[in-house]
């Protein structure tokens, strides 16, 4: 069985259960688990870097961000994530007067700088994104290489709307194996040395 394609992973999905009046909502099943691997999965192909400029107190985040993993000047030096407290207390102890940022906190889908920037800062964000979104004309990398989480995590969505719940356990099973598998692979794929 092929799944390298939207239409293949609905086919599949139909498939195993022995159901092929649900494809007006196996696509709804697939959002869903979409949803959820961009919370369970921690996997290096997930990672995206934004170089951009931030010069005001308050920058917008990525919308497809779920987790910010670094954020750095591009000239040098890192800037720190600390609490909403530690955020708080850094402002209530000086009078920003602005600068180079070296803190930030994430509030309200945005990120709060310390001090305020002064002048434009020229930054690279590395952060964990959602898995892009099937359809008939895309594909995605988890597709491509981990059909299995696709499947099983569109299977688990789809126990509930079939009221089979003894399902639930066979399909998060599955699902729950297939996404540490990756998240195993991912990680130790990080962990190797520099490359000689």
């Amino acid at each position: 069985m092929a799944l390298s394609t939207y239409e293949q992973l609905q086919t599949a999905i139909g498939d195993f259960l022995d159901r092929e009046d649900l494809l007006p909502v196996v696509t709804g099943f697939i959002a869903l688990a979409e949803a959820r691997i961009s919370r369970d999965l921690k996997h290096w192909r997930s990672e995206k870097r934004v170089e951009t400029v931030f010069n005001e107190r308050y920058e917008l985040v990525p919308s497809d961000m779920i987790e910010l993993l670094s954020l750095q000047h591009r000239d040098g030096g890192r800037i720190e994530t600390i609490s909403s407290a530690e955020m708080q207390e850094r402002r209530g102890q000086t009078n920003d007067a602005g600068g180079k940022p070296c803190y930030v906190r994430l509030t309200a889908g945005q990120l709060e700088l310390y001090p305020t920037p002064d002048t434009d800062y020229n930054v690279s964000l590395l952060y964990r994104g959602r898995i892009p979104a099937l359809s008939d004309t895309s594909t995605n990398w988890l597709l491509t290489h981990a059909p299995d989480v696709m499947l099983y995590g569109a299977l688990i969505q789809s126990a509930p709307y079939l009221h089979e719940d003894a399902r639930i356990q066979t399909w998060a099973a599955l699902y729950q194996s297939a996404v540490d598998a990756l998240n195993a692979e991912s990680k130790s794929t990080k962990g190797i040395g520099s490359m000689r």
